[in-house]
Parts: C-alpha cells; sequence; structure tokens
C-alpha cells in the first residue's frame, strides 16, 4: 500500500481549486504536488495559491512526472477524454468532473483505457458523499420510507450562463451543466436505469439571446420511469438570481424524505415592520464543500486499498446518455423510450 498519494490538478477553475485546496491539506494521505492550465499565468497563480511548485501548460508534461501518481481532471468537458486517455496510459489514476465527456462513445474510451491499464476511473459525483445524502440512502435501504415511488430532484443556479453555454452542442444544455447532479441522484436513490423519459424547457431569463441561440433553455423538467417501476422528476434551471438552491424528495409508501437547504444560515430577522429575512444559500461551493473534502478522500483511499471507486465510469456514462436523450426529447416533444 502506498503511504501518499501524489496528484496534479487539470484545470485551475472554481470547482478544480476546491479539489486543489482539499488536497492541499484536508485529505489524508493525498497531496497536491502539481497544476497544468492553457493559461500559463493561471496555472502559475494556482500553484502559489496552493504552495506547490510544479506548474505546466501542457498535459502531457504532466504525464511525464513519475511523481504523480493521480491526475484531478477538472477543465472543459471536451477535453476530458483526450487527457483521461493518457493518463491511464502513463498509470495514473483518475478523478474526473463532471460531466463525464461529450458523448457515450468517449466515455467507453476512458472506461476502456482505465481497465486496460489498470488504474481508478471516478467521476465526481460529490452529492453521493454528502452526509444527509447518505444517511438517505441507508435510510432507504432499511425500509423506514417502505418502497420509494419516486425521487424528485432539483438544481437551480443564481448566475447568468456564460456566452459558450448558450450553444447547446458545446455545453449540452442545463440538462448537461446543471442537471447531471440531479440525473445522478435520481438513479442512485432508486438503484435502477431509466426506462423511459420526456422533457420540456424554455428560454425565460436569457430571452436577449434566443435570436442567436434558438435552441437554448434555461429552465427544464423531465419526466422519468425507472426499470424496476419507480418514477422520477429531474428539474433544472440558470439564472434564478434568488440563491443557489439544490433539494431532493424521496416519496415512499409509508413515508418522505426530503434533503436540501435553501436557507444558508440559521438566523432569520424579523422587524417592526413585519418584514421576515433570511440569507438564502450563494452557491453549490458552500453547500456541498464537505462532500468534495469525502468524494476526494474516497478516491484516494480506493487507490491505496484497491477498492472499487463509488462513482463509476458506468454512472458517468448513464448521466451523459440520460442528458442527451433528454434534449433530444426537448427539441422533438417526444417520449424517449431507451427499452
Amino acid at each position: 500500500m502506498k503511504e501518499e498519494i501524489k496528484v496534479c490538478l487539470i484545470g485551475a477553475g472554481r470547482a478544480g481549486m476546491i479539489h486543489g485546496h482539499n488536497f492541499a491539506g484536508k485529505v489524508p494521505n493525498g497531496r497536491i504536488v502539481a497544476v497544468c492550465d492553457p493559461v500559463g499565468e493561471t496555472a502559475k497563480k494556482a500553484a502559489k495559491e496552493l504552495g506547490i511548485s510544479f506548474h505546466y501548460k501542457d498535459y502531457q508534461k504532466v504525464m511525464e512526472n513519475s511523481e504523480i501518481d493521480a491526475v484531478i481532471i477538472a477543465c472543459p468537458t471536451k477535453y476530458h477524454k483526450e487527457i483521461a486517455v493518457a493518463a491511464a496510459k502513463a498509470g495514473k489514476h483518475i478523478f474526473c468532473e463532471k460531466p463525464m465527456a461529450m458523448n457515450e462513445n468517449e466515455c467507453d474510451e476512458m472506461i476502456a483505457a482505465a481497465k486496460k491499464y489498470h488504474v481508478k476511473l471516478q467521476i465526481g459525483f460529490m452529492r453521493r458523499f454528502d452526509e444527509s445524502f447518505q444517511e438517505a440512502k441507508e435510510w432507504i435501504e432499511a425500509g423506514e420510507i417502505g418502497e420509494v415511488v419516486s425521487v424528485r430532484s432539483h438544481t437551480r443556479g443564481p448566475s447568468k450562463p456564460k456566452e459558450w453555454m448558450y450553444d447547446i452542442s458545446v455545453s449540452n444544455g442545463p440538462l448537461g451543466e446543471v442537471c447531471s447532479h440531479d440525473i445522478d441522484t435520481v438513479r442512485w436513490f432508486t438503484g435502477s436505469e431509466i426506462s423511459s423519459l420526456y422533457a420540456v424547457g424554455g428560454n425565460y431569463r436569457n430571452r436577449e439571446i434566443a435570436e442567436k441561440y434558438p435552441d437554448f433553455y434555461d429552465n427544464v423538467i423531465m419526466s422519468v420511469e425507472f426499470e424496476n417501476g419507480m418514477q422520477g422528476i429531474v428539474e433544472g434551471a440558470q439564472y434564478v438570481q434568488y440563491g443557489y438552491d439544490a433539494r431532493v424528495e424521496i416519496l415512499g409508501t409509508e413515508g418522505i424524505i426530503c434533503l436540501g437547504d435553501i436557507h444558508e444560515k440559521k438566523i432569520m430577522t424579523c422587524t417592526k415592520h413585519r418584514d421576515l429575512k433570511r440569507p438564502t444559500m450563494r452557491s453549490w461551493t458552500y453547500l456541498f464543500r464537505d462532500a468534495y473534502v469525502a468524494e476526494d478522500t474516497a478516491f484516494v483511499r480506493a487507490i491505496r486499498e484497491n477498492e472499487p471507486v463509488q462513482a463509476t465510469g458506468h454512472d458517468g456514462k448513464m448521466a451523459v446518455r440520460i442528458v442527451k436523450l433528454g434534449n433530444e426529447s426537448l427539441k422533438e416533444k417526444k417520449i424517449i423510450r431507451l427499452r
């Protein structure tokens, strides 16, 4: 068993730096030793912030460093496959942020490479590692709410989409950028694969770009049915402005489990004018900060103890599949049957 797993962060954006800071001191037996970003100044700045000396612009240089045991891929989705395959060939374990890849074929290449070169491949579905989510999973398996009937999961983000997100062919739309976690959530809690789906959506908050990007939608609702007969709802929204809102409802035959909180803090203010104020959640980085540490820790443990990862390449591939079919359903206004 290797005492310490040394990692390189590839992609020093907001999500990547969460992992960077985790591996800078919060992950037992894991340590960040290098960072890579195609913008050299960004890589240099990130390395300084993380207190490390190695920084690269070209990810191929990362593969040549024998000191690096694993990579954290947190760059744009279109580069995930080529970097993951290169890492596998170099014998480096792979943690890949969601979405796993642009399409199922790329997912298959990543899975095959990891298997061929005997490295771990974990996908960044951090919600599975959230303490409340794990407790809910235990309650479901213990029969606390009877048999699961349906799972509803929604994610709503406050920020205005970046320009590239308006192009569905590049971003895969909110189903890909926002709802990948929700798709994984409903699969995880039902313990089943989706057998049919129907999605509806529209552009309600970014109408000024409707002429240039007619296919863009900033609100989507997708109804799904599972192979085991359970039902699900996935909802996503961008630019809601009121705060970050990620919640789950699991309905059973004998009860219900509710996860998530729209409120960031416990404080509530009531004034003489009868105004009621309570801060809403500002960011996913705050809501799931402990879950990010837990998933990074689980990744290192899987490597050191040669255990299966808890969010697999197959899980990543299924989310990519459902995003593609959901967009197809939305565009063609039809039910998609997977079986």
